[in-house]
């Protein structure tokens, strides 16, 4: 398939809001596409790169380069250039990298160039997300959506799926069942604005503890133990704690859900920061044990001996959780069997409050009928965590790409400095509808003092109110520390920049660190 048909396909879907339209333009990409080329066309879609970050900045990409004049290029080649791209490294790379991305650029159209330009940066956001993709894959295919969805859910991999029904028709979604030893996408939760609201929305619940650690799925198969990530990466050798755990529970074949956290000696979560950083270490794993001691908590069971338990509801998947698992080792909860009963809803909220008292990010509220969908973010599942906001003075902004080509995006935000100054926290270009965009770069450009082409800077005026997760310590920034999940609420043009929020406010608030919980 030609870059040129990707790139086009991009974007109508992302200038169309009508999701019929959406999934017809993507039925008709997929039929024009081999097996071969679903694995880089899906992330592609969905504005990721098979190869993750790959040492290509602005300092390349603001050289412009011929565009060709017809297009030849293919999306595997694409895909075997930026693979080729993310492998440079060593004396002479930058330079290296500046040749590879010009041929590779050289090569493309002017069409193509941008939606290249636009997935290096980040900034392919056209809407074509997975779940929407599999409506077209469906269609293109003649398969039940519901059909590829749950194969999806089993293989804990969109492409694999499309590779199969492209190649084999819809007898190959038979294939895809739950297997211990072969993980799953897990279930992710919605968001909610309260305790109460997740009441109202999945009446009969189960309130439990949203753990400030790092999401695994543990499969036993007898003595045979294997961990993988949220995101599906197997890292049993990096966690021989949990490996212990597993083998001294009852059961011989089961699939765990749960997550791993570190506790001080007050018994309460360390910084996200801290287990990310033990998590992620694999030159010598027992001197990290000894430093940092992970601990498992288990909040959901996918398989027992051979039964598959997604379909059941929560609460029987619960029991034969308890049956398994000893209770030191499951997740806090609080049950409200009756959405009626007034008593049930207060002691809801009080488990909330002593949940963020004892240093967790906040609960999920669990639908006791709900079935468990892997990898959806299923509306069983309801999300309940603080809302943190500062108001913060706009320092510059970047010049967008792909859809938003043409309009100051990504934000660079500062609080107020001890000195008058301001002390930047990080960027955002999260949480902007077009509209806001419009203003913004119209209002930006008022106070612009200077533009190199990528970044405008402007005189620290306009205050924004920014919403975020947390809060994690950073070197990249003067602070000491970067907002997590950052995200415009709105602009504050009742505010002066002396009214912004100043950074001992931002360190007062940084009392345990922002982490990154289960979704």
């Amino acid at each position: 398939m030609l870059l040129a048909e990707l790139a086009r396909v991009s974007a109508e879907v992302a200038s169309v809001s009508a999701r019929s339209r959406k999934t017809a333009l993507l039925a008709g990409l997929f039929r024009a596409a081999t097996p071969e080329d679903v694995p880089v066309v899906i992330p592609y879609l969905a504005g990721r790169l098979p190869q993750g970050r790959i040492g290509v900045g602005w300092s390349v990409l603001r050289e412009a380069v011929p565009p060709a004049g017809r297009p030849t290029l293919t999306v595997r080649e694409a895909d075997a250039a930026l693979t080729g791209l993310a492998q440079v490294a060593g004396a002479g790379a930058q330079a290296e990298r500046r040749r590879r991305v010009r041929r590779l650029l050289a090569a493309a159209t002017a069409e193509e160039q941008r939606f290249l330009i636009g997935l290096l940066t980040g900034e392919v956001r056209q809407g074509a997300l997975d779940a929407l993709a599999v409506e077209g894959l469906a269609a293109a295919t003649g398969t039940p959506a519901a059909d590829v969805r749950r194969a999806v859910m089993l293989a804990g991999s969109l492409p694999d799926v499309a590779r199969a029904l492209l190649a084999e028709g819809p007898p190959a979604l038979a294939a895809f069942r739950l297997t211990v030893g072969r993980p799953v996408g897990p279930m992710l939760a919605q968001s909610a604005g309260s305790v109460a609201e997740a009441i109202d929305r999945l009446g009969a619940c189960a309130v439990e503890e949203k753990l400030d650690g790092i999401r695994v799925q543990v499969h036993r198969d007898g003595p045979d133990v294997r961990i993988h990530t949220r995101t599906l990466e197997e890292v049993t050798v990096r966690l021989p704690e949990v490996v212990d755990v597993a083998r001294a529970l009852p059961g011989e074949r089961f699939i765990l859900d749960g997550e791993v956290i570190a506790l001080d000696d007050a018994g309460r979560p360390v910084p996200f920061q801290r287990v990310a950083g033990r998590f992620g270490s694999r030159a010598d794993v027992s001197a990290a044990r000894a430093a940092l001691p992970l601990s498992p908590v288990f909040f959901d069971l996918l398989s027992v001996d051979g039964s598959d338990l997604l379909e059941l509801p929560g609460e029987r998947r619960h029991v034969e959780l308890a049956r398994l698992v000893p209770e030191p080792l499951r997740v806090r909860r609080c049950v409200v069997a009756d959405p009626a009963d007034a008593a049930a809803r207060a002691a809801a909220e009080d488990f909330w409050s002593r949940t963020l008292r004892r240093g967790h990010e906040g609960v999920v509220v669990k639908g006791l009928q709900a079935p468990y969908q892997a990898g959806r973010r299923g509306a069983g599942w309801l999300k309940v965590k603080p809302v943190h906001t500062l108001d913060l003075v706009v320092l510059a902004a970047e010049w967008g790409h792909g859809r938003r080509t043409g309009t100051l995006s990504n934000l660079h935000l500062g609080a107020r400095g001890p000195d008058g100054g301001f002390v930047m926290l990080g960027k955002t270009f999260k949480g902007l509808t077009d509209a806001v965009l419009g203003w913004q770069t119209e209002r930006l450009q008022q106070l612009a003092v200077a533009d190199d082409g990528r970044v405008v800077t402007v005189r620290p005026e306009l205050v924004v109110e920014i919403a975020y997760d947390g809060l994690q310590t950073s070197s990249r920034y003067p602070a000491g520390v970067t907002l997590r999940f950052a995200r415009v609420v709105r602009y504050r043009e009742d505010k002066t920049a002396a009214e912004a929020d100043t950074v001992e406010t931002v360190r007062a608030a940084h009392t345990g660190g922002g982490g990154a919980g289960d979704g």
